[in-house]
């Protein structure tokens, strides 16, 4: 089976750092990694993050269409209930034109009241908010107008994929794989998880409607490659940590989430395994015995730029030619 690997672009950076120069940076290497086999690259959503995790998931996702024309492209998690609906129909199906159908959209309902606070929406609502925006998405891409607040609404333009661009449900949760199975849409879980799998396709046969459950084969784990592991964490493991801290100290009791074991330092962080450093040799021995995955974030937590095309160019020059072979 061929190595599935994605390239992850969520933006974190060394807090005040500027920007611009890493935005410029994500758009080239989403270029060299289409040129070079990588399957696909993936964009996030978080708000008022202090290491700027990317906000604005559908305008990078545009970004990364317009400089490349045949990789895969997803975002995920969307914040859906974050959108107005109308809006968010309009913006998904002027990207899928743009991409010709190549950007495929996780739905997520969120865990944090601050962001649901910066715009004004009821984080108490937010179930609700969720299934009313998906009503309103599905029904805005079909082909006939409908009914919405006493007005009759015609969303154009319609979407390149039909009957609707790729939609998935996410989420770790029974409600969020009852969600996925009633509405009819692929339920996706950040990692494996049978117990939430079997609920979903129970509601599935209760429901009479149709999906199936997509998930990662080693949840959020992210690679780095280098030459040489132990110098690669001694000067890059900050980086690493900066992003992690960040994401831990938005734990929510209760709320169930991918890496979720809090580290306060480097050397937790290597042991946690969330993310690894290996060498090319060693990536290359693991899809021989069976791995079918890799996520490279070369950009993660405003790893100096050098080191994430290092990372990069060793997956693309030295793991995927060895795997082709």
């Amino acid at each position: 089976m061929p190595l599935l690997s994605a390239l992850r672009l969520n933006m974190t950076n060394v807090p005040g750092a500027e920007h611009a120069e890493r935005y410029r940076t994500a758009l080239e290497m989403a270029s060299y990694a289409e040129a070079h086999g990588v399957t696909a690259i993936g964009c996030e959503e978080h708000h008022l993050a202090a290491t700027g995790w990317l906000p604005a998931p559908l305008l990078m996702a545009a970004a990364v269409a317009g400089c490349t024309t045949t990789i895969r492209i997803s975002v995920g998690a969307l914040l859906v209930p974050l959108y107005d609906p109308i809006r968010l129909a309009e913006d998904i199906a002027v990207l899928d034109q743009l991409s010709a159908g190549r950007v495929s959209f996780v739905a997520g309902i969120g865990y944090r009241p601050t962001e649901y606070q910066a715009v004004g929406k009821d984080f108490r609502r937010r179930g609700r908010l969720m299934d009313e925006c998906l009503t309103v998405l599905l029904q805005a891409w079909g082909e006939e107008p409908f009914e919405l607040h006493g007005q009759l609404i015609d969303v154009t333009p319609k979407p390149y994929t039909k009957p609707h661009p790729m939609l998935l449900i996410g989420g770790m949760s029974v409600a969020a794989a009852r969600r996925a199975a009633r509405f009819g849409l692929p339920f996706s879980p950040p990692m494996p998880m049978p117990d939430l799998e079997a609920v979903y396709l129970a509601e599935l046969a209760r429901n009479g409607t149709q999906g199936f459950v997509f998930s990662p084969e080693n949840g959020n784990t992210i690679t780095h490659l280098s030459a040489d592991p132990d110098k690669a964490w001694a000067r890059c493991g900050d980086y690493f940590l900066n992003e992690a801290r960040e994401y831990a100290s938005w734990a929510v009791p209760e709320v169930p989430r991918p890496n979720e074991t809090p580290v306060v330092s480097v050397a937790e962080l290597r042991r946690a395994g969330t993310v690894e450093v290996l060498t090319p040799k060693e990536l290359i021995a693991q899809c021989r015995a069976g791995r079918t995955g890799v996520t490279l974030h070369p950009l993660i937590g405003g790893l100096p730029l050098d080191d994430g095309w290092e990372s990069l160019r060793l997956l693309a020059e030295q793991v995927l030619p060895e795997l082709e072979t």
